[in-house]
């Protein structure tokens, strides 16, 4: 072959004297000056490598055999470079030619070496965070808290649904959901979180009071912030998973944060008087109805009663009134007994007796007038007047 004779470029070393371009060097440059000095011998380097290859393939050169070895040997190389690990919290993702191909698992895989694909291998179980409104320090935890180091005011100055400014600073958490939306499909993906964020919380905190925005409606304003940035990026096709937005402060602007609390302590006195009015209402008011309720039941107790009574009166007068038509006499003495009766029951009764000599004749018989039950044996009891007969109804008392 050509290429082993004595005057072949990988054959015998050149004869002396040999002016072809690989038997030495040539004889000059084409203008006839000389190029020494100027720039690198490249002849010099190829007489080299022939070297080099000499001593380590057989035989001193390269025959059929030992170009197509080598060959194998290259492909061999080029062929093994496609291997490539893919970590636990990795996702890989293949681009052939620079286009998107397909994603790879954890584990070891492979693909078309090199220039035909290549892989990226982000991070789709890590949890990264944007501040809005501050810049604070390190990443953390969702659950953690970060002192801000410095108020970003252009992002955390928001007007309130009561045209009253806020101050609000809060963090978003996200994560890779889509490895090949997120490299291919938004040029930004953090920043693009950090503005949709920001333009959701304006929204909300727009249509919110001042004071709910400062107290109860924190947790419902993070969820529908984080809601809402989820809507936008599933629009752009981001491939992100808002997983938390976490308010970290909400307050008036630095400038009248004192005037805002001296008026919240207003308010908080307005509603401590209130409240201790509405307790003494609802303590008089069911007090005075019940005692109203019971008067009006008195009274009708009362109306009630008197109404039978007089009813039980006029009953009466008109059976007396039936007696008396049909026996008259029976009748006037049997209402001057019941009258006497009830005279005689209401007061003290005293007996006279005129046949009584040298001793008070009258006789108490009421129960304040009784003598005692156990006399003195030291007095002596005064006699005790015989019994008397009953007088007769009519006669003398």
């Amino acid at each position: 072959m050509a290429w082993n004779n004595g005057g072949g470029p990988w054959g015998n070393p050149r004869p002396p004297g040999g002016g072809g371009p690989w038997g030495g060097p040539p004889s000059g440059p084409p203008g006839g000056g000389n190029n020494r000095g100027q720039g690198p011998d490249v002849e010099e380097m190829i007489r080299n490598a022939q070297d080099a290859v000499r001593r380590y393939l057989p035989g001193g050169g390269i025959g059929g055999k030992g170009l197509a070895l080598a060959v194998v040997v290259l492909a061999g190389v080029w062929g093994a470079s496609g291997f490539y690990r893919v970590q636990p919290d990795e996702l890989g993702v293949v681009m052939r030619f620079g286009a998107f191909e397909r994603t790879s698992p954890p584990g070891l895989n492979y693909r078309i070496p090199w220039p035909v694909e290549s892989v990226t291998t982000p991070r789709v179980t890590r949890i990264n965070r944007v501040d809005v409104g501050f810049r604070g320090g390190a990443d953390t935890a969702p659950g953690g808290r970060v002192v801000a180091n410095r108020d970003v005011l252009a992002e955390s100055l928001m007007l309130t649904g009561d045209e009253n400014i806020i101050d609000i600073d809060f963090a978003v958490f996200w994560r890779i959901r889509d490895a090949g939306d997120f490299l291919f499909n938004t040029r930004n993906p953090e920043e693009t979180v950090k503005s949709a964020a920001e333009s959701v919380m304006r929204e909300v905190i727009g249509r919110t009071p001042i004071q709910q925005a400062l107290t109860e409606a924190r947790a419902q304003i993070e969820q529908d912030v984080r809601r809402g940035t989820q809507a936008i990026m599933e629009q752009y096709g981001a491939g992100v998973e808002i997983t938390q937005v976490q308010m970290q402060k909400s307050d008036p602007p630095a400038a009248v944060i004192e005037s805002f609390r001296d008026v919240q302590r207003a308010n908080a006195d307005r509603e401590r008087a209130r409240n201790e009015a509405e307790s003494f209402r609802n303590d008089i008011i069911p007090r005075a109805r019940g005692e109203a309720q019971r008067m009006v039941q008195e009274a009708t107790g009362f109306r009630d009663a008197q109404v039978a009574r007089a009813r039980g009166e006029a009953g009466r007068f008109t059976a007396v009134l039936a007696a008396y038509s049909q026996a008259r006499d029976v009748t006037v003495r049997r209402i001057y007994l019941e009258t006497m009766e009830e005279i005689l029951k209401r007061n003290g009764m005293t007996l006279v007796d005129d046949r009584l000599q040298g001793i008070v004749p009258f006789l108490p018989l009421g129960e304040g007038q009784r003598p005692a039950a156990n006399p003195s044996p030291a007095r002596n009891p005064l006699p005790t007047a015989p019994a008397t007969p009953q007088p007769r109804a009519g006669g003398q008392r």
